[in-house]
């Protein structure tokens, strides 16, 4: 169970569900009229905490630095939208309806707490601001405290936006290896051998092997011819290595939300307004 001692530690902390998953950060807790004692949260789920819901904190326990509730993350999350007034109350209704959902026993609860079936019964009081652990009784909005302090002042409350980034993926990137297959085209010079007669003159240093043979006769000489032809043979050699990194580029990006500010208007006897 959570103590008014304890509603610092919850405020603007994480809160887990009972095995462990993270559910969202804590951004209320709402202390019961009767007992003054801690009795809902809202929990900012979503992108930048863009949805709220409402999560029992009767059985829940501070576990290190998160809030520990036991009930899942989905049925947190899919908790019935509660729209609290201006007075920052829950009113029985939507109390009776988010008990229901949560399977909490609303008779038995209320012979525990000692409530009535009067106009104030199951209606939940302040919503502790940061820090301030709140009084029961006073009225609080989501926002901060609305109602008034022992001092006679009343407290104005911001939204402040909060822009924040995480870290998700975007695909895929990978190597892969191919063989094709290109033409390529190289000239290379070759040889080959003609045929090409030649005539000798009879001389005087010649005639001996000139007239060595018979005079008159049929004959025949060969000659074998020769040429290079282009052979073609391939080998593997390795060229580059190649792997794929990463570069991390920063780009500025606008971000648009609505953020809720409260005014006050001090209303005379005689019905003029002024506002600050």
């Amino acid at each position: 169970m959570i103590t008014k001692e304890q509603i610092p530690e919850v405020l603007d902390h994480q809160v887990y569900d009972a095995e462990g998953k993270k559910i969202g950060e804590a951004g209320h807790v709402f202390l019961d009229d009767v007992t003054g004692q801690p009795e809902w949260a809202s929990v900012r789920t979503g992108l930048f905490g863009s949805h709220e819901t409402f999560v029992p904190i009767h059985d829940a326990a501070m576990v290190e630095d998160h809030l520990e509730v036991p009930y899942s993350k989905d049925q947190v999350k899919d908790a019935p939208h509660v729209d609290v007034d201006q007075g920052g109350h829950l009113s029985e209704q939507e109390e009776r309806r988010l008990y229901d959902y949560y399977g909490v026993d609303w008779g038995g609860y209320r012979q525990e707490t000692g409530r009535t079936d009067t106009a104030t019964a199951g209606t939940t009081g302040t919503a502790a601001a940061a820090g301030t652990a709140g009084t029961a009784g006073s009225r609080t909005g989501a926002g901060g405290t609305r109602g008034r302090d022992r001092d006679e002042a009343m407290t104005r409350s911001e939204e402040e936006m909060r822009v924040g980034v995480e870290r998700q993926e975007t695909g895929k990137a990978r190597l892969r290896k191919y063989v094709v297959t290109e033409d390529v085209q190289k000239t290379v010079p070759v040889r080959r051998e003609e045929v090409r007669v030649e005539r000798e003159p009879i001389t005087e240093e010649n005639r001996g092997e000139a007239m060595s043979g018979p005079e008159i006769s049929e004959g025949e000489h060969e000659v074998t011819l020769h040429e290079e032809r282009p052979v073609v043979e391939t080998e593997v050699r390795p060229v580059e290595r190649v792997r794929l990194t990463t570069d991390e580029r920063t780009e500025e990006e606008t971000v648009e939300g609505q953020v809720r500010k409260e005014r006050i208007e001090e209303e005379a006897d005689d019905k003029r307004r002024r506002r600050r």
